[in-house]
Parts: C-alpha cells; structure tokens; sequence
C-alpha cells in the first residue's frame, strides 16, 4: 500500500447489479426496456413529465428493496483504511453509502434526491414525485424534478474530479462499460499524469488498452480480493 498515495476509484453499473440494480447497455438492461430519449432526457421531461417521474417512482420503489454486495463493502473497507481514496461513481444509486463510504461523488446525480428546476433547491427524496409535487424550499408546485443528470446535461462535479484525477498515483475502474462520456476518459486522463491504472470489470470495456493491468469477473469476486491485496501489499 506504500506504493500508492492517493486512489480514485471510477464505479459503473456492473458494481450494483449484483444487488439487484439493473444495468443500463447489456442484453435486458433499462435501455433495452425503455427508450431513454423518452425517459432520460430534458426533452423527454417536457414532453411527458407524468413517465419520467413514474419510470423514476418505480426505480425508487426498486432501489428501497436492494442491499449493498461485497463489492460495495469492499470498497467502504478501503476508503476507510487508506484515507486518501475517492469513489467516483456513475451510478444513481445509494449503495455505497449504505455499505458505509463517506467521500463518494455522484457525478449523475443521486436517484433518492429531487430538484427543484425553479430555484435549484435538492433534498434528499424517497418517495415518490409528481408535477403536483410542491418544492420544500420554495414552495412552488411544479419544479420538482429526479435529481439526476440527464442525457445532454452536464455531470456534477467535474473541476473536483479532474482535479483528483490529475493528482492520484491509482486509478481503479470498476464494473463500467467504457461507452460513457466524459468518465470513458478518466482511465486515460489519470494514466496521463502517471497513475497506474487497474480495469476491475466482467469483461474488456471499450477502453481496456488504457489499462496496465485487467482483472475481469463479477464486481463480487474480483473487487474483495483486490482489495485485500492493496491494503497488505508492502
């Protein structure tokens, strides 16, 4: 562990399928039930607000009835024990706060919060919305929107990421496709400034040539051990 000062850890949606969180791109996944122009984009909101927020109720709904796996567990033991570890994930969901990480960023946004478009106000959410929903800050029906980034929007904290990433010595991706812009460049980004970069994934993502060293199998069998081995590591 010696070795490495300061990790980012860059996670997917290969990280939570294994708690019951559907993937988006694979064969049965969202987008192969859901046409996201339709559910996942501002366009999409404005034509048809009452199926965004249903498509949205019903994934909170889900999520209500999904745990943290061993993946996640893994990466909350290592961000415990080497203090200088920040997860970036790409995923909406909650699970790696639940398995007890701290310094996580949701770069798309957090699927149990809401904005309100009106006066940008977000607040952590559980239940459901609708376009009758009042915003707790303003008051105005309306607004209230998931608080996730949308296809054609701009991932939240980008200048904090970049910046991690132009400082870390290790950069782990776990459980992503690599089809993603702009997290498909973060391996290549922190492999340009000098970091070792580790893809931890079921199988080669579009990027995998950006990786010096590639372990592939489920989120639950490669990312513990993995883990187990950083952190004893001389």
């Amino acid at each position: 562990m010696a070795r490495f000062k300061r990790i980012v850890v860059l996670t997917g949606a290969g990280l939570s399928a294994e708690s019951g969180i559907p993937t988006f791109r694979d064969a049965g996944g969202i987008w192969a039930k859901y046409d996201f122009r339709e559910v996942a984009t501002p366009q999409g909101y404005a034509r048809n607000p009452l199926l965004v927020h249903e498509f949205y109720n019903m994934r909170r709904a889900d999520h209500a009835r999904c745990t943290p796996n061993a993946a996640h567990y893994a990466l909350a033991r290592l961000e415990r024990e080497h203090p200088n570890t920040l997860i970036v994930t790409q995923n909406v969901d909650a699970l790696q706060e639940a398995a007890g990480a701290t310094r996580v960023i949701h770069m798309h946004g957090e699927l149990l919060s809401a904005l309100c478009a009106r006066c940008g106000v977000r607040c952590p959410w559980t239940g459901d919305l609708s376009i009758e929903t009042a915003c707790p800050s303003c008051h105005r029906d309306g607004g209230m929107r998931p608080n996730v980034v949308w296809f054609g929007e701009m991932p939240y904290h980008m200048d904090d990421i970049a910046a991690a990433l132009a400082a870390c010595d290790l950069f782990i991706s776990i459980g992503t496709s690599g089809h993603v812009y702009p997290a498909s460049g973060f391996a290549a980004e922190a492999r340009a400034c000098g970091a070792h970069t580790v893809e931890l994934n079921l199988e080669p993502s579009a990027g995998t040539h950006v990786f010096h060293e590639h372990i592939h199998g489920t989120a639950t069998q490669v990312v513990p051990d993995f883990v187990a081995r950083l952190l004893t590591a001389d």
